[in-house]
């Protein structure tokens, strides 16, 4: 992840003083308590909400259970990146695991900056990419990883949130069964 914020901060460093006023006219620093929603089920994602502090999780219901697709760390973009694109509402929900800070951009009023300040079209590109780099991971990681693997790999993002991830989050996310995540969890 680290790469990524590099190649973040490296083009921000390229914005001139009016791209940086611009994006800093629409940015918002906002904070929510443990438990809040930052985003509904059935609701448009109008807002993206850059994690400054704190873990949030996005899950949805199937067959009446939660089902954890994401966990959203320190420098992670917390949105439904369906909902968001395509302005439909979400089918997902986006729930604070702790407090937390974020920097919140509103949709409109950041596609209106993007046609005034091309450098914000790119930063707009960058953050699609790095989205898709990883979802590619992540597929791969389903796919590839055994459950061990997979649970060592969430592990190492952030460590220091780690404890605050409720295990029936985590066997969620990773596809696994309670009773499989406590074998690995024995082992460690």
């Amino acid at each position: 992840m680290t790469e990524h914020i590099e190649k973040i901060q490296a083009l921000i460093s390229r914005f001139d003083k009016e791209t940086l006023e611009a994006l800093d006219k629409i940015t918002v620093t906002k904070q929510f308590k443990k438990g809040e929603i930052l985003l509904q089920q059935d609701e448009i994602c109008r807002k993206s909400h850059l994690i400054v502090d704190g873990v949030a999780r996005k899950f949805t219901y199937a067959d009446k259970k939660e089902i954890t697709t994401e966990f959203f760390f320190k420098d992670d973009i917390a949105i439904s990146f369906k909902s968001y694109i395509s302005q439909k509402p979400s089918k997902e929900v986006i729930e604070c695991l702790t407090d937390v800070t974020v920097e919140t951009v509103d949709y409109k009023a950041f596609e209106i900056a993007k046609q005034k300040f091309p450098l914000l079209m790119e930063y707009d590109i960058l953050l699609t990419e790095l989205y898709i780099i990883w979802l590619e991971d992540r597929l791969f990681n389903f796919h590839a990883l055994n459950a061990t693997e997979r649970y060592e790999d969430l592990l190492k993002k952030s460590p220091e949130y780690f404890h605050h991830l409720k295990l029936t989050y985590i066997a969620s996310y990773l596809g696994i069964s309670l009773e499989t995540l406590s074998r690995i969890r024995a082992k460690k």
